[in-house]
């Protein structure tokens, strides 16, 4: 991957601890740039400081660098806030104090990453002030991670904490990350349906649709990019089937129509549900639309802060066919961005896009905050999907959430 890899699919690290212990010169250390400014008047970092880049071995990551989390005043509050909303999105910290200033900050770090499931990485900063001690490790609780001296002033220890980095790196950050070149054979072909309507801007695609592309390429597979209206004679013109058809989920209805039975169709949604998220879960919440009263909260969220257009799918066409099947009294709500509630038990329901832009520990976050409120939680293209009566054929190339949808919607009938 490049330095342009879109930031989604970087693996991202978080650079945490108290003012004045030296993040933003490990940073610059790291990157071997100036990325933050550096002072010696605490606060000096603000928002959060965001610097991609190419790690050896390891490959495309984010950064960020964080303000102090033990920053007083309101608005020391605000940064703080911000600085804990990132925790949602790493798949590593690393906590950076200075020697022997292990306290209740550094701690409430620790276990905030450790009850997320995140990898801890301790970095003990400015060991060139003091004399090498036996006992510098005395104040440290039991930690289950690396504990790494440095001096980011000195460049020391800098390879010993890019090798803990790697390490510590999820195994799924190893793993061949795929869109869809698994359910298509090598040399095969898949065709992708593209509507270009307002929410696709004129002079290019969007980002779903560009990277099944190029995940097809990796494949050695081939593609048909079309729209919807062109649909049925580039099915007729083929003169092998496609192994699968993926349509943007807008235009479900229309393509189901078009495919015929014996050919898989599914939707970008859905796919990227699969990749960033957990495809299981979201599809055993989509049954919750059938509870649904006049009344009810649902919570559509996007993570893009695009500006909505006419016929948006997330604030007019998702909530105009919930509304149609379950009644015209149902309340939506809606977040943008990194901006997902923590309190969520006002609502029955939450729908979410298909996170091309997010990275993967932050979707699945998400997905546990509405677990741990009894929230379900399902994604766009398999809304529509539902709202369709066409879920079961688009759920088919996934065996295991076809299976967990079929055994939600017999618990809720059996309710």
């Amino acid at each position: 991957m490049s330095a342009k890899t879109p930031s989604g699919m970087r693996l991202h690290i978080g650079i945490l601890g108290r003012r004045n212990s030296g993040k933003s010169s490990l940073l610059n250390a790291l990157t071997g740039q100036t990325v933050s400014i550096v002072s010696d008047t605490p606060g000096t970092t603000t928002d959060p400081v965001k610097k991609p880049m190419e790690l050896h071995d390891l490959g495309p990551v984010l950064f960020f660098d964080t303000a102090g989390i033990d920053d007083s005043g309101s608005i020391g509050s605000l940064r703080a806030q911000k600085t804990e909303r990132i925790l949602e999105r790493l798949d590593i910290g690393i906590i950076v104090t200075t020697p022997y200033e292990w306290a209740e900050y550094e701690s409430y770090l620790y276990n905030e990453l450790k009850n997320r499931n995140i990898p801890a990485i301790i970095v003990i900063n400015k060991c060139d002030l003091i004399e090498d001690s036996p006992d510098l490790f005395d104040c440290l609780p039991i930690i289950d991670g690396a504990v790494i001296k440095v001096s980011a002033l000195q460049s020391r220890g800098l390879n010993q904490l890019r090798q803990a980095i790697i390490k510590s790196a999820p195994r799924f950050f190893f793993d061949e990350q795929v869109i869809l070149a698994d359910l298509v054979k090598r040399g095969n072909c898949a065709v992708l349906v593209v509507p270009v309507d307002s929410e696709a801007p004129k002079g290019r695609l969007i980002l779903p649709q560009a990277q099944a592309i190029r995940d097809l390429l990796d494949n050695h597979s081939w593609s048909v990019v079309t729209q919807e209206t062109e649909l049925a004679r580039v099915l007729d013109s083929l003169a092998v089937a496609p192994d699968l058809v993926v349509t943007d989920s807008q235009a479900f209805g229309v393509v189901d129509k078009t495919v015929p039975r014996h050919i898989p169709l599914t939707s970008f949604s859905i796919l990227f549900s699969r990749l960033k998220g957990d495809l299981v879960t979201q599809a055993q919440g989509v049954r919750a639309i059938d509870a649904l009263k006049n009344g009810d909260h649902v919570l559509i969220a996007e993570h893009c802060t695009h500006h909505p257009v006419k016929d948006d799918i997330g604030r007019e066409k998702i909530p105009a066919l919930i509304r149609s099947r379950q009644g015209q009294g149902i309340f939506f709500d809606y977040a943008q961005g990194h901006n997902f509630p923590e309190k969520l038990k006002s609502y029955q329901l939450v729908i979410h896009c298909g996170a091309c832009t997010a990275n993967r520990r932050e979707v699945l976050s998400r997905i546990q905050l509405c677990t741990d409120a009894g929230v379900p939680i399902t994604n766009y293209g398999m809304t529509i999907a539902y709202c369709l009566n066409i879920l079961d054929r688009a759920l088919e190339p996934f065996p295991d959430a076809l299976t967990a949808y079929h055994k939600a919607l017999d618990h809720a009938e059996q309710k």
